[in-house]
């Protein structure tokens, strides 16, 4: 208890005790800029992509989000055995920055390119760039997330990383999200075709993406030296065995699942439910309320979520932060349904989307930060340094949730029978199914993830005894 207390001593700070400084918080955060600005796209872009403009059917597209989430099934882990077996100069996940920065850019491209094929053929090349390109995701994500758990030792750092990582995230989002349309708008000329100027917009968030990889890696550097001596096998066993990554689990796929979920869905709900000709009146001023505005701004939100998460994590702690914001987030959903469309009511919306975003911006970091508490947990209970491999995990749940979350709006889409020709008017029924998609179902998610984490044992108390008596044996080993 006394080491505990020693730790709460403001003098000094976790950061000036793990010799952090902003230039490597800001190139940890490139990392994740560039992450998601692709993560977005795919996520709530590319189902209307596949059904509305590369030509599959709603259910072909659901079948390959779901399909393709087999093979990563396998590569996550796989890529989390690899990085943590890597030993280089540059350390252990750090130089995957720099020899995948290019091959997920030029994936990227193929996956939004739209080949003269008929629908066989469309489909093989679907189904193939899709798997490329997670594949490549997950071989510079995966060491990206593990880096958390060897730049510091300090639970409270690590939550500090998180929330910068988080933030740079949100942010590369907003700048994706909002210029999407426009981009596409800007290349569509009268010569050039709708699927050319999607994939011409793909070429300039690539080339970003690239350039954010190669900051990250200049930028940070690894700390902790933790070499895995443990069989492969052991260290399965150890993850298998690991009672707070399995709950951790579930709670980042119901976090992935809620943000895929709506952010997926809205595309469909400004084309159809809303229509694209709907304005946000400031007296004599209107702005078109499309789905890149309402989605960007809630990236702004997300950020303002991310700097909320360190003080209420360290008031709160980790897990009763997450309980608390995931009701919040059921509440507001379900709120969301009842919002008319009138002007009234676009405001209501974009409101609602500021204080939702919000608060999944808060979850956001804390999943990061607690599977690096569960990395701690597995090293002090089991001995074994499988960072990668637990982290690579993080990566699964995220692309389970998001492949799950974008084929459920497509099969809920085609069970209320959405239309997807051109210029279709939809009927009652599917505009309901777009709302549902919207509000009620996400808000079911959320309520799922408040009972999974309340089982989650790692506490504020119990993470920093782990810290503690880490820190004592990483010395004695020295």
């Amino acid at each position: 208890m006394q080491n505990i207390q020693h730790k709460a001593n403001p003098s000094p700070s976790p950061l000036e005790r793990a010799g952090v400084r902003l230039k490597e918080k800001i190139g940890y955060g490139f990392g994740d800029m560039s992450s998601s600005m692709f993560w977005k796209i795919f996520s709530y872009y590319l189902p209307i992509f596949y059904s509305n403009i590369y030509g599959l059917t709603l259910e072909d597209t659901a079948l390959l989000l779901l399909v393709t989430r087999i093979w990563d099934a396998i590569s996550d882990p796989m890529m989390g055995i690899i990085a943590d077996r890597t030993h280089t100069r540059w350390g252990k996940y750090r130089p995957y920055l720099l020899w995948v920065a290019l091959p997920f850019a030029i994936c990227g491209i193929l996956l939004f390119t739209t080949p003269e094929l008929g629908r066989t053929g469309k489909l093989v090349w679907a189904y193939v760039t899709y798997i490329m390109m997670m594949t490549v995701y997950t071989g510079i994500n995966v060491p990206y997330g593990a880096m958390l758990g060897v730049m510091t030792d300090d639970s409270d750092t690590k939550t500090v990383f998180s929330s910068y990582r988080m933030f740079f995230a949100y942010g590369g989002s907003f700048l994706a999200l909002f210029t999407w349309e426009p981009l596409c708008n800007f290349f569509q000329g009268d010569s050039t075709s709708q699927a050319a100027s999607w994939q011409y917009s793909m070429v300039v968030i690539a080339f970003i993406s690239m350039i954010g990889f190669l900051l990250c890696f200049s930028m940070t550097r690894e700390r902790i030296k933790s070499i895995s001596t443990v069989s492969i096998g052991k260290d399965f066993r150890s993850l298998l065995s690991n009672t707070p990554w399995w709950i951790l689990i579930g709670a980042a796929l119901c976090s992935n699942l809620f943000n895929t979920v709506r952010g997926a869905t809205a595309a469909y709900f400004f084309k159809d439910y809303i229509g694209d000709d709907m304005f946000l009146n400031f007296g004599d001023l209107s702005i078109l309320f499309y789905a890149g505005l309402f989605l960007g701004v809630g990236e702004v939100a997300n950020m303002v979520g991310v700097v909320l998460a360190v003080p209420l994590s360290r008031k709160l702690g980790k897990k009763s932060t997450y309980i608390s914001t995931m009701v919040a987030l059921a509440f507001l959903s379900i709120l969301f349904f009842y919002l008319p469309v009138s002007p009234v009511g676009l405001w209501m919306m974009l409101i609602m989307q500021v204080v939702i975003s919000t608060c999944t911006g808060i979850v956001s970091p804390l999943v990061w930060s607690m599977y690096a508490d569960v990395s701690d947990y597995a090293e002090l209970r089991d001995g074994t340094a499988s960072t990668g491999l637990i982290f690579s995990s993080s990566s699964m749940a995220q692309k389970f949730g998001g492949a799950f979350g974008g084929a459920v709006v497509m099969w809920i889409l085609a069970f209320f029978g959405y239309n997807t020709e051109m210029g279709a008017v939809q009927t009652p029924e599917a505009l309901i199914g777009l709302n549902l998609l919207m509000s009620w179902i996400p808000a079911a998610v959320a309520v799922v993830a408040v009972v999974v984490v309340y089982f989650y044992p790692l506490t504020k108390e119990r993470v920093a005894e782990i810290d503690e008596k880490l820190k004592i044996i990483r010395k004695d080993q020295q």
